[in-house]
């Protein structure tokens, strides 16, 4: 059975997860966690400093050797909020490539959202009925809504606890003018989320990330009339292996929280030398979430970003798993909101698709290309055409644009740079590596994208008339030639093969074999 590594580079920490596959589910091997801090300089001039790129460094070896040790058979290394900020995070991307071999995945916070949702509704309990999801880290807090395991609604916003703590608390303790300034920008940035989620009804709340489980196992001792002892004995009697938290105890931990000093938080219980020294922002932020969404507290999950990363990656081996055709029926419903977005009616682009999916399989012998280029075929007919809502001259250039800098929930932003490669080259222009659409691709991918082109050029050309019923096609390979027979429908099919015959000589060129085409 395959054996998965997620490694989640965050702005406050670094986490490692390794699972193996087991009936069809996910069984952890190994997890490891690091503080490093790589968000507390960028939030400060731009740029990650020295010292903590070397402390992330270290514990990326520490975490390479793990993976070694339990010989994993894929590896994928994310990074979040920092890395989206940071000038300088192609040196540091470089930095991890030529010490562990492994390349790093900047994703939008969009992306990060999807991925921590797929993690808590493959494993946590309640998660796929109606829920809210909370994900506050050290750069930036994502708020999901969800309903049947489906994402509804989703805001993420620059309200993690590092950045936070970097740019308003600079005292200790921070004093009465900063906290106020902190809480005036928590509230902007509420009200900004507050006009896409509105008052979410929902019966359960999760939180993820470890300012959630520090407010959880703190918030009870602020309780008047309790003792801590107590507080946390009560805990454990409610629920055990969860915590939870009810909003007027997260909003007077918070607001005490604000007037302590350093020493005074870490002796909370549930918040340790590390957590103390950033809590306060997103202790603030979690009270005023909760209390603008009228929400009464949360349940934290252990779980996040990585378990939805291993997730994805059982789903890409393991084709008969549940989590396959979430991710699946997720990646379409992205394509679709992007097409109706940018005004494309999906009967029009319907045929290409059905056309390209036809040449995609009847042609493997031919293409010999890897499996995932099928949904980005599918996903680059669809959207071909967007660039006609910017302006018809020229529309491809524009359709690569857009498709490159959309967020399509489940699409990598290296996979929509692939399928905006693909869509690009519809017109008189081919893929060339020095084109800038090109250059942002692996290079070891160009040879591929340049075989899905002629697929899709195909499948275009195949429905020149859209007013016409979809053409029917055979298509039969021999050694040195391929034939596609047609079937005319209402409108004939004479543009079609017209249009098929110059695409001819770019088919000899890329795979060697000539095309001919013949009407029934």
């Amino acid at each position: 059975m395959p054996t998965f590594a997620a490694i989640d580079i965050g702005s406050n920490s670094c986490r490692l997860k390794i699972a193996t596959v087991q009936m069809h589910r996910l069984k952890t091997l190994h997890e490891d966690r690091e503080v490093t801090r790589l968000g507390e300089s960028v939030f400060q001039t731009g740029v990650i400093s020295p010292e903590a790129m070397a402390a992330t460094i270290r514990a990326l070896k520490r975490f390479h050797k793990a993976v070694q040790l339990h010989v994993a058979d894929k590896v994928r290394v994310v990074a979040t909020s920092a890395m989206r900020d940071a000038r300088n995070a192609a040196a540091f991307t470089e930095w991890v490539k030529a010490t562990t071999g492994w390349s790093v995945e900047v994703i939008s916070g969009l992306e990060e959202g999807r991925l921590i949702h797929l993690g808590v509704v493959t494993h946590e309990v309640g998660a796929r009925g109606r829920c809210l999801l909370i994900d506050l880290g050290g750069g930036s807090c994502e708020v999901t809504l969800s309903d049947g395991g489906r994402i509804k609604t989703m805001v993420s916003m620059p309200l993690g606890a590092v950045r936070l703590q970097e740019e308003f608390l600079r005292t200790d303790p921070p004093s009465k003018e900063d906290v106020a300034r902190l809480k005036q920008f928590i509230d902007r940035e509420l009200k900004r989320a507050e006009k896409k989620l509105g008052t979410p009804r929902v019966g359960l709340v999760i939180a993820t990330s470890g300012t959630a489980s520090a407010l959880a196992e703190a918030s009870g001792h602020v309780r008047k009339g309790r003792t801590v002892k107590k507080t946390l004995a009560k805990k454990r009697v409610e629920r055990v292996g969860a915590l939870t938290a009810d909003t007027p105890d997260v909003r007077r931990l918070a607001d005490r929280l604000a007037k302590m000093n350093n020493a005074e938080r870490e002796a909370v219980p549930g918040i340790g030398p590390r957590r103390s020294e950033i809590i306060i922002g997103g202790s603030l932020v979690y009270a005023s979430l909760l209390e603008k969404m009228g929400l009464k507290g949360f349940r934290y999950s252990p779980l996040g970003l990585r378990d939805g990363m291993l997730a994805q990656m059982l789903a890409e081996v393991d084709l008969r798993t549940s989590v396959h055709q979430k991710i699946e029926s997720e990646r379409w419903a992205g394509v679709l909101e992007v097409c109706e977005r940018y005004g494309i009616e999906q009967r029009q682009v319907e045929p290409v698709r059905q056309h390209v999916v036809e040449l995609f399989d009847a042609l493997a012998r031919v293409h010999e290309l890897p499996e995932e280029y099928r949904l980005w075929l599918e996903a680059a007919a669809m959207m071909q055409d967007v660039g006609k809502f910017m302006n018809h001259q020229g529309h491809y250039r524009h359709t690569q644009y857009i498709i490159a800098n959309s967020e399509i929930f489940g699409f990598s932003p290296e996979q929509r740079m692939i399928v905006s490669a693909v869509a690009r080259y519809m017109g008189k222009s081919r893929p060339d590596p020095l084109d800038r659409p090109m250059r942002w691709i692996p290079v070891e991918e160009h040879a591929n994208v340049t075989r899905a082109v002629v697929l899709l050029r195909l499948a275009v050309a195949l429905n020149q008339d859209r007013a016409s019923a979809v053409l029917q096609m055979k298509t039969h390979v021999y050694p040195k030639r391929v034939l596609l027979e047609l079937v005319p429908g209402r409108g004939g099919a004479e543009l079609e093969a017209w249009s098929l015959k110059k695409e001819a000589a770019y088919f000899r060129e890329v795979f060697r074999r000539e095309l001919f085409v013949e009407v029934a």
